[in-house]
């Protein structure tokens, strides 16, 4: 008992002390964790993101739609996204490089631009009204400022431009789940997922923040992610959908 609480506490100091060493090892860890499908959870993100393939391109002239993804990480999304579709990528982690370009080998039928090392709150280098859509996956959770990247969100997007999410959230059934509620509160306030899950916070009300952000509509939808571990119950209430420009 006592050498699982020295090793937790160890794991926590290493995590604070080291940011960059967490950010390598957390980048690792995803690219490792991505190797296996789970088709449950591969169907539960596929009706998120099933819209995309209906897409069109809303920018003057353009043929083909054009996406921005933020927080991209090792390159998940690329199956979800029409067949010649231009994709842009931003990611604060830059341990991610590599994996993503691994990655993005596999779909040539997707044109990819280099994978941009910033925070979705300070992407200035993309340009105003420049994408069709953006796409946000587990994103939200550790963003460091989500009111100013969603006005981001609205500055990069063409007028009409959607933003497709898929988060998960605070629990909002107080009733039925008042236990995990309460420990979603704690281990954000303690600062003990964040630093093991790169800044993820457990108990964020994204949605309400996306429909306070300035969009034209926004069509969002609760629901449980299909998810077996026990410890990671605690982010299984979800939200996807998509905000309108």
């Amino acid at each position: 008992m006592w050498s699982l609480i020295a090793s937790f506490c160890l794991g926590f100091i290493f995590c604070k002390v080291l940011p960059n060493l967490r950010h390598r090892a957390f980048a690792a860890v995803m690219a490792q964790l991505s190797k296996s499908v789970d088709p449950t959870a591969e169907a539960f993100k596929k009706k998120a993101f099933d819209g995309l393939l209906k897409e069109q391109p809303r920018r003057p002239g353009a043929t083909a739609l054009r996406i921005l993804e933020v927080g991209v990480g090792t390159g998940t999304n690329f199956k979800f996204y029409p067949e010649g579709s231009h994709l842009v990528v931003v990611d604060p982690n830059p341990y991610f490089e590599s994996y993503y370009n691994a990655n993005r080998a596999k779909f040539p039928n997707i044109k990819s631009e280099e994978f941009i090392v910033a925070k979705g709150e300070d992407m200035e280098m993309v340009e105003d009204n420049s994408v069709d859509v953006v796409v946000v996956s587990l994103v939200l959770c550790s963003v460091g400022d989500c009111k100013k990247f969603l006005q981001q969100v609205l500055r990069v997007l063409v007028p009409g431009g959607k933003l497709y999410f898929l988060e998960h959230v605070r629990e909002w059934d107080s009733e039925k789940h008042p236990t995990k509620q309460r420990f979603q509160d704690w281990l954000t306030w303690l600062q003990v997922w964040p630093a093991l899950f790169d800044g993820c916070e457990l108990n964020r009300e994204t949605l309400q923040l996306v429909k306070s952000a300035g969009f034209s509509e926004v069509d969002g939808q609760k629901m449980y992610a299909p998810i077996d571990n026990f410890i990671f119950q605690l982010v299984n209430p979800t939200i996807f959908g998509t905000a309108t420009k």
